[in-house]
């Protein structure tokens, strides 16, 4: 096997890279030449110069113990996911002052169009590409798409209708039962203090100090869904959006367009040096059984790194629109990070625990 030194792409072809086209006879001689300019020092000089053999010999080497690497950092973990990709639509289109689908082909392929060229293992590469996200009710992730752009999950950065009316069901049920709680407790009481001492009345006064260790327990979590329930229901700042790059820095973001017809957002950074993902061309068509990896910020745990199979393309009857399914896991917080394969290149935005769509 061998690593092509400029994509980094390990194959059994020694001529060609079947992922970017490199032809490593040419390379060599690229190599050969640039060290014949070089000027000789001494002894280390005469070395570097080397003869055609040894150029390839410390090739294979490199890609040996680059191969190395990337297997030992990829891992083989097996864990369960889904997701949707960079396509820009809706709302988000405006922007650019062009119809939806030209917006969104125009957006896809200015990121390929500037996105650098990856270098070293392209699952880490892509790993700095990609952010934390926290607003006031929750956390959830995102990529770079252009050196100013993040795209991620709607339901991210504003909060889902559907959830927040379960959450207010929620909170407003757990009121009525802390309340038919206590009632119950007093009443307990009331009853206790005209009984006669014995097991009737003990047993009683057990029952309520039971009760109201259990209430207790109650309380913090009925407080911590009301001041959730709070911040959902307030106009949300875009300021109050926290963007954490790979490197720990923090930044808040500038503007925020939502997606009107898919779970989808983009966010605008201008303070962040960011590394940017690159869009899988339209012929990089993914096989069932194709290594992926998804990253994310599952249950704030940051830069996290999961790896699984492409399981298959699957559409939903109810609005026609293709899912990419992936065994790899997804977690709260993983929502609105990429789905990439072996070379870096991003095929979808994990979106929800069952499927995503591209």
């Amino acid at each position: 096997m061998i690593r092509c030194p400029k994509c980094a792409h390990q194959q059994a072809n020694l001529e060609e890279c079947e992922a970017c086209g490199l032809l490593f006879a040419k390379f060599e001689r690229i190599q050969d030449r640039k060290q014949e300019q070089e000027p000789k020092q001494g002894e280390l000089g005469s070395k570097g110069s080397g003869s055609r053999s040894q150029l390839i010999a410390a090739l294979v080497l490199v890609a040996v113990i680059a191969s190395m690497t990337y297997y030992f950092i990829s891992g083989n973990r097996q864990e369960k996911t889904t997701n949707l990709p960079p396509v820009v639509t809706g709302d988000i289109a405006k922007e650019t002052k062009e119809p939806p689908s030209q917006a969104a082909a125009t957006l896809s392929q200015q990121a390929a169009n500037a996105a650098p060229a990856m270098k070293g293992n392209p699952v880490e590469y892509a790993k700095n590409g990609t952010v934390a996200i926290e607003t006031p009710w929750g956390k959830g992730s995102g990529f770079f798409i252009t050196d100013t752009s993040i795209v991620t999950n709607k339901h991210v950065v504003a909060p889902n209708r559907s959830q927040l009316d379960e959450i207010r069901h929620k909170v407003e049920t757990g009121r009525k039962l802390i309340t038919l709680e206590q009632e119950k407790i007093a009443d307990y009481r009331r009853r206790a203090n005209q009984m006669e001492d014995g097991p009737s009345r003990r047993q009683l006064i057990i029952i309520i100090q039971e009760s109201e260790k259990e209430l207790v327990k109650v309380l913090p979590l009925q407080e911590g869904e009301e001041t959730k329930l709070k911040e959902m229901e307030r106009p949300v700042a875009t300021s109050e959006i926290k963007i954490f790059l790979a490197d720990g820095s923090e930044h808040s973001a500038q503007s925020s367009q939502i997606s009107s017809e898919r779970d989808l957002a983009l966010l605008k950074v201008y303070s962040a040096k960011a590394t940017f993902l690159q869009a899988a061309p339209k012929n990089r068509i993914m096989h069932q059984g194709d290594r992926v990896y998804t990253i994310g910020n599952p249950v704030g745990l940051r830069n996290t790194v999961t790896s699984g199979i492409f399981s298959g393309y699957r559409q939903f009857k109810e609005n026609n629109e293709v899912y990419l399914q992936t065994d790899a896991p997804i977690n709260p917080g993983n929502s609105g990070g990429p789905l990439i394969d072996e070379h870096g290149f991003v095929h979808g935005v994990n979106t929800m625990i069952m499927y995503c769509t591209i």
